[in-house]
């Protein structure tokens, strides 16, 4: 498999994980068919836009209008599958977490391929992992996960895509960094989901 036709089934799945989570975001807020589309579009599509908006790239959705085919089909899916199955208690939760992953991996190697050096990678690897679900939570008037106190989430992706940047560095064949770093990403995100593990926060004494 080529690094184009690895890059486009990433960004698939990434699309397609995100969109569930969207949908399932938008059946907790109990919102109708087009509101569901969209939330379930926006989550898939957000980060991928900012990321490419700001490496001046065509916006990967626009180029190729199956990503949004991707999204309706994967949302549709889970509308189906969720009147006759109680999804589980954290499926909105594990879906983001993958999509994390997919996405934040996808990103990091868009940008290292577009020429750009290793921290701007890593950037743009968390803008494209993250930024979906910020706008998904902003709308449906959620907290974004990214800025829940402790919650470990963009620093999953910044963890995953410096391990990705660092082994492509050392020279292991291209497909080890991706796999590796999608794992980082996605145990650190399900790990803290599972065991409820958070960063340390920084607090201000309160004035005497």
């Amino acid at each position: 498999m080529n690094t184009v036709t690895l890059l486009l089934w990433l960004d698939l799945a990434g699309v397609a994980v995100f969109a569930i989570s969207g949908a399932l975001s938008a059946g907790h807020k109990s919102l109708d068919l087009l509101g569901v589309l969209v939330i379930a579009t926006v989550t898939a599509i957000g980060g991928g836009t900012l990321r490419d908006l700001l490496l001046d790239r065509t916006v990967f959705w626009i180029a190729q209008p199956d990503f949004l085919i991707t999204i309706f089909i994967a949302a549709l899916v889970t509308v189906v599958y969720t009147r006759y199955r109680r999804p589980p208690d954290k499926a909105l939760l594990v879906a983001d977490a993958l999509g994390l992953a997919l996405f934040g991996i996808s990103g990091t190697r868009i940008a290292e391929l577009s020429g750009y050096g290793g921290l701007i990678a890593v950037i743009m690897g968390t803008i494209t992992g993250a930024f979906g679900g910020v706008l998904r939570d902003v709308l449906c008037a959620e907290i974004p996960m990214i800025l829940r106190r402790g919650n470990i989430y963009a620093t999953a992706v910044i963890a995953g895509a410096s391990a990705y940047v660092l082994l492509q560095h050392l020279g292991l064949p291209r497909p080890l960094p991706t796999l590796i770093g999608m794992a980082i990403i996605a145990l650190l995100r399900l790990a803290a989901i599972v065991w409820n593990l958070s960063l340390p926060v920084f607090t201000l004494p309160n004035p005497k």
